[in-house]
């Protein structure tokens, strides 16, 4: 009988042991790990065509990982670092993908998950992963930034640890998207496309271009395009936006924590935050499910939704490679895909002639 030693138990096939060599780990850390990563990188011809031709589109589809959002790369490394300095909870504030990901990674370390939640406003898919986990799952009367500031109090404790990407561990994790992507394309993209919400993507899709690059990986550097909601501007609009609304609940927050490594991000690289209205990311979020056959929820979208908008405005040159990020699985937010489908099902009698009526064929 093998007795498996907690590395290999606990390891895995991860983000971690596959760039270990880019991450604050040691040989001996005890890694929790649910084999996320290595999401497919898919080309889009029909969503090119379908917006003007003239440029690569590659689809970063973050959706595959194990609690269905990009959340997974970072909350392995903060949960892995968090057992390391024997902390008994771990704790988020969360409009929904970053608990899904905190309550799974501390079920399988064996560590307690608290989450705080805006009351009302977090999807149905994702609030059943926080409570099938077993998380203590708490709404708080306000929004997510209401809920982050109750969070920062608590992680002044020693025996709790914060997971939110104000935990610089999580944004070394979330890196490896960018690695992922040149790994797969040969060296880096020309653009990179992404939603904006608490904007430790831009900043960590940034951070891990540039650490490729200098250690001779990959030869060049991405224009990163960040895209925030209308209705959760805080960044296009230099200033904290104290009641955001938008459908795309994955971002709606007006205090972002990574604002000002964002909008380094975008300076650095000659790029650019903007913003999309909520029309523009259903649109986006229906264009791609019947174009490529790739669901997302709604936030994800807000970078489709930016790349709509850039082509049309001459933005992106032709021969481009591109790349989007798409952050998190559409089965999120089922309700609001229902919805934005624009269509229903029809209920017909069991005959073959029935069903030929209802579809349209003589």
């Amino acid at each position: 009988m093998h007795h498996w030693g907690p590395q290999l138990l606990m390891g895995g096939h991860g983000v971690i042991q596959r760039y270990r060599r880019f991450l604050p780990v040691t040989d001996e850390t005890c890694i929790i790990s649910l084999n996320e990563g290595n999401t497919p990188l898919i080309e889009s011809h029909n969503l090119v065509d379908a917006i003007g031709g003239g440029f690569r589109l590659f689809v970063k589809y973050e959706g595959l990982n194990p609690t269905a959002s990009f959340k997974d790369r970072g909350m392995t490394l903060a949960v892995t670092k968090a057992v390391e300095k024997g902390v008994s909870a771990i704790v988020c504030a969360s409009t929904g993908n970053t608990s899904a990901s905190a309550a799974a990674y501390a079920a399988r370390a064996g560590l307690t998950c608290v989450v705080l939640i805006p009351e009302g406003k977090i999807s149905y898919g994702k609030m059943a992963q926080a409570l099938i986990h077993g998380a203590r799952t708490i709404e708080v009367k306000g929004n997510f930034d209401d809920a982050l500031k109750l969070v920062r109090e608590l992680g002044l404790r020693d025996d709790i640890e914060i997971v939110n990407s104000i935990n610089p561990f999580r944004i070394q994790g979330q890196k490896t998207g960018a690695f992922e992507v040149c790994d797969s394309l040969g060296d880096a993209p020309d653009m990179h496309f992404l939603p904006v919400g608490n904007a430790g993507n831009i900043t960590s899709y940034w951070m891990g271009y540039n650490e490729y690059r200098d250690q001779g990986t990959s030869s060049g550097l991405p224009i990163m395009m960040g895209w925030q909601a209308e209705g959760a501007a805080p960044i296009v609009e230099g200033r904290v936006v104290e009641r955001p609304e938008t459908i795309a609940t994955a971002i709606r927050i007006g205090n972002p924590a990574s604002w000002k490594m964002a909008v380094k991000a975008s300076e650095e690289s000659s790029g650019h935050i903007g913003t999309v209205s909520d029309d523009e990311i259903l649109d986006a979020h229906r264009m791609l499910a019947r174009t490529e056959g790739l669901f997302v929820e709604p936030a994800s979208a807000a970078g489709i939704a930016g790349i709509v908008k850039s082509k049309a405005r001459g933005k992106i040159p032709d021969g481009s490679t591109v790349v989007v990020t798409v952050t998190g699985h559409g089965l999120k937010d089922p309700a609001i895909a229902i919805e934005n489908s624009n269509t229903k099902s029809l209920v017909v009698e069991s005959d073959i002639q029935s069903v030929l009526d209802a579809i349209g064929i003589q």
